[in-house]
C-alpha cells in the first residue's frame, strides 16, 4: 500500500472502527471472498441462501446482507414504509403525505446514524427528554410517551439498543404491536456478546440491524438486517438489480413471495446499497466463526500484548490499567490516564502527536475529554504492539520536546 499509493500504513489501536477500515478479516473469511470472486450466481438466490443461514443463527424469520448497518437501517425503514407496495417504492423518499411516514424515537436515542432512517423518507417524532444528561431529573423515556405520540401518520418505531436503554425493548414492542406498529432496532455495535444475535430478536422486534465489519469481522462495508420475512423481502426488492423480465425472474419463494407483486419493481431507493457476491460469501463465513465462538481463542494473546505495553510504560507520567470484559467475549482494553500537569501536554495533544509520528499510531479517543487514551488490541500483533509501546513511552516521557 505504501509503495503503490504513497500511503504509510498506520498502527491501529482503535479497534474495528469504520474510519480506519474496520476489523481484520480472518483467513477463512478472505478465502470465502476469493472463492466467490471466481463464480457467478443470481444474487436473489445467494441472498436467499444467506437469509436461511442468518435465520438459523439469529432465530429471525429471514435475513439480508446489506452494505453496512447504516444501509440496513435505510433499507429497513424503506421496507416498513412500503411493504410490497410498488407505488410506494417508486415514491420514496418523497412521501408527501401519501402514506404514513413517521417513526417515533426517544429523544435520548437520537444520534448521527438516524440520518440513515431519514434518508428513506421517514420523519422522526421525538419523545422523552435528556433529563439525566441535562442534570434536570432522574427519569428516562417511558412507554406511555411513545403511545401518546402514535397517530395516523405513524409508520413505526426506531429503537437504538443498548444494555441500559429504556424502556425495555420487549415491553415497548408489546405496546407497539398492540397498535399494529413495527419496531426497527439499531443494534449496530451490540456484538459481542454473541447472545445478542438472538436475544434482541427474541424481544419481538420486527427488524434488527447489526454491523458486519466490527465484531463479526466480515468485510467492512457489510451489515445484517434480520427479522420478519415480509419486511426482509421488501428491503431486498428495493436493493436488488431489477432489470429482468417478470416472467423470467424467479426468486426463491421462502425469500420473496412473487405472488404478492403485480409486476416487476423498478430500481429502488436501496439500489446504491448493493452488496457483491464476494461480500455476501465472506460475511457468512465470518458470521459462522463469530457465532461458534472461534474468536474467543484470541483473547489470551491480545491480553498478553496489552500487558507488554503496560510494562513498557512503567515509570511514565500516566496511570495504566487493563480493563477486562465482563462477558468473557469482548476484548480487554488498556486505559492510559495521562498526567497532563507533569508532562505539560494533554491527552488530546499526545493523541495528535501519535498520529503525526512514524509509524502513525491511532489510539482510541473516546475518553480524551477525561484525559485518557484507550488501546484496543484487535489489530495488534507482537511487532505492532512493541512499536506502539515505544511510541507511547516516547510521548509519555517528560523529556520529549514540544
Amino acid at each position: 500500500m505504501d509503495e503503490e499509493l504513497g500511503l504509510q500504513p498506520i498502527i491501529n489501536a482503535s479497534g474495528a472502527v469504520t474510519r480506519l477500515g474496520g476489523a481484520p478479516m480472518p483467513p477463512a473469511v478472505l478465502e470465502a471472498f476469493n472463492a466467490a470472486a471466481g463464480e457467478s450466481v443470481p444474487l436473489e438466490q445467494l441472498q436467499a441462501a444467506a437469509s436461511r443461514q442468518i435465520a438459523a443463527i439469529t432465530g429471525a424469520e429471514a435475513g439480508l446482507i446489506t452494505a453496512g448497518a447504516a444501509a440496513a437501517l435505510t433499507l429497513g425503514t424503506a421496507a416498513i414504509l412500503t411493504g410490497y407496495d410498488l407505488r410506494r417504492m417508486e415514491t420514496l423518499p418523497h412521501v408527501d403525505g401519501a402514506f404514513p411516514d413517521q417513526f417515533v424515537v426517544a429523544r435520548e436515542q437520537r444520534n448521527g446514524y438516524d440520518h440513515a432512517v431519514r434518508a428513506a423518507g421517514a420523519r422522526l417524532v421525538e419523545v422523552g427528554f435528556h433529563e439525566l444528561s441535562a442534570g434536570s431529573g432522574v427519569r428516562r423515556v417511558e412507554e406511555w410517551e411513545y403511545e401518546a405520540a402514535f397517530g395516523a401518520r405513524t409508520a413505526g418505531v426506531l429503537y437504538v439498543f443498548a444494555p441500559d436503554a429504556r424502556p425495555e425493548l420487549a415491553a415497548l414492542v408489546a405496546k407497539c404491536h398492540a397498535r399494529g406498529l413495527p419496531v426497527l432496532v439499531d443494534a449496530a455495535g451490540e456484538l459481542p456478546p454473541r447472545d445478542n444475535l438472538r436475544a434482541i430478536l427474541a424481544s419481538g422486534a420486527d427488524l434488527v440491524a447489526f454491523s458486519g465489519g466490527k465484531a463479526i469481522r466480515g468485510p467492512q462495508a457489510t451489515g445484517i438486517l434480520c427479522g420478519r420475512r415480509d419486511l426482509i423481502a421488501a428491503a431486498a426488492l428495493q436493493m436488488f438489480d431489477m432489470d429482468d423480465h417478470f416472467e423470467l425472474w424467479n426468486p426463491p419463494a421462502d425469500f420473496i413471495d412473487k405472488s404478492k407483486l403485480p409486476g416487476m419493481p423498478r430500481h429502488g431507493i436501496g439500489r446504491g446499497y448493493k452488496v457483491s457476491k464476494e461480500q455476501i460469501a465472506a460475511l457468512l463465513a465470518a458470521l459462522r466463526l463469530f457465532a461458534a465462538g472461534d474468536y474467543d481463542a484470541e483473547l489470551s494473546a491480545l491480553r498478553r500484548r496489552l500487558q507488554q505495553i503496560a510494562m513498557r510504560l512503567t515509570g511514565c507520567a500516566a496511570a495504566i490499567e487493563i480493563i477486562e470484559s465482563t462477558d468473557g467475549e469482548s476484548l480487554p482494553l488498556l486505559e492510559i490516564d495521562v498526567d497532563a500537569e507533569t508532562l505539560g501536554r494533554s491527552a488530546l495533544e499526545i493523541c495528535r502527536r501519535l498520529r503525526a509520528g512514524s509509524p502513525p499510531c491511532y489510539v482510541g479517543h473516546a475518553k480524551l475529554h477525561a484525559g485518557t487514551l484507550v488501546i484496543n488490541p484487535l489489530h495488534l500483533d507482537d511487532g505492532k504492539a512493541a512499536a506502539l509501546a515505544d511510541r507511547l513511552r516516547e510521548e509519555l516521557s517528560k523529556s520529549v520536546g514540544a
